[in-house]
């Protein structure tokens, strides 16, 4: 089979590797999409490593179909449509045991530890199948599919905040993860959903997937904005879906009392901001972070798609066939459309 292998920092290409045979134990997906994002870039460029197996096949949005099973499976059908929660957990140790799995102190992630969805089949490790990794899906596109990664990792982020009915919701950054917040924030009955971008085509999306106002950061004044759709009494919830270091205050500044901030983005590792304590103290924020996704996430984020909540082609706008990998890294790097999917056959 073909798949898409980083060997280390700047050396990712594809290359013919065997297909893979389930061992006792194993599910064997054949790969029918996988999409790319930003944690992509990142690993091959070498920005980030920990985690990181040399020689993997990268890729963990997946949508597959069951091909094969090791002995000793059962319940997964041949044909079946699938995707896999990626955090591959022991079960025991504290973080794990305190509901915590995305955590988990010997954690191994599928496209960074485990070969990854970037190939013609993927083979999920036993123990991941016992963990219940592998997860069948109700019928759809498998573009939709692809996005129970990313939409798990933005319902866990949203269950630190809890958006309700009437609220006013600032998501600074409108890529595919600023563009699922502002979804799921009207789903949840948010009145207002201002959405920061500096790009015209990606406020033009945002706006035709449920925002309600988007401004241009380098030509509009965001706090007067805020100001204007909440009556003078700041956002109930802001979230950083871009890890831009300036944006960190100023979440803290657009919120109002009693707010809530969720750093979802990671920013780049090591950096440090100046921050103004007395934004929290003074308007008793809650702030909050983002990071990763459990199983019963991607269950949720499966079941959110299948009902047709998320609006997902607007979101996946682009394929490349497998042999088209470098091209479609490429497309990513040049932000084209918004986001991309790699289609093995």
């Amino acid at each position: 089979m073909r798949a898409a292998v980083l060997n280390s920092p700047h050396d990712f290409g594809l290359t013919e590797r065997a297909t893979p045979t389930p061992g006792p134990g194993e599910v064997l997906l054949r790969i029918e999409a996988t999409t790319l994002c930003g944690t992509d870039l990142r690993l091959i460029s070498g920005a980030k490593t920990a985690g990181v197996r040399p020689g993997v096949v990268l890729g963990h949005e997946i949508a597959g179909r069951i091909e094969a099973v090791g002995e000793g499976v059962e319940g997964y059908p041949a044909g079946a449509q699938a995707t896999v929660s990626i955090v591959v957990s022991c079960n025991h140790c504290p973080n794990c045991l305190a509901g915590r799995e995305h955590f988990c102190s010997n954690l191994q992630l599928i496209g960074y530890a485990i070969d990854g969805g970037l190939a013609e089949y993927c083979l999920v490790p036993a123990r991941a199948v016992r963990n219940g990794n592998v997860i069948l899906t109700p019928e759809m596109p498998a573009r939709t599919l692809c996005l129970a990664e990313p939409l798990s990792c933005v319902l866990n982020g949203a269950s630190q905040f809890s958006t309700r009915p009437g609220d006013v919701v600032v998501v600074l950054g409108a890529g595919p993860i600023g563009l699922l917040h502002t979804q799921l924030a009207r789903l949840q009955g948010a009145s207002q959903v201002v959405v920061t971008n500096r790009s015209a085509g990606r406020r033009e999306l945002a706006l035709e997937l449920g925002a309600t106002r988007a401004v241009d950061p380098t030509s509009e004044d965001l706090a007067r904005v805020v100001d204007e759709v909440s009556g003078g009494r700041g956002a109930d919830v802001v979230v950083v879906a871009i890890g831009a270091l300036p944006l960190a205050n100023q979440a803290l500044e657009l919120a109002g009392v009693g707010g809530r901030v969720n750093y979802f983005a990671g920013f780049p590792k090591g950096s440090t901001v100046e921050m103004d304590p007395n934004l929290v103290h003074y308007k008793e924020l809650v702030v909050t972070g983002g990071s990763n996704a459990r199983r019963s996430d991607v269950h949720r984020a499966v079941q959110v798609l299948a009902c047709g909540a998320i609006d997902a082609e607007r979101i996946v706008t682009h394929g490349f066939e497998l042999g088209d990998v470098d091209r479609a890294v490429q497309a990513v790097s040049d932000q084209l459309g918004v986001k991309i999917a790699v289609e093995p056959h």
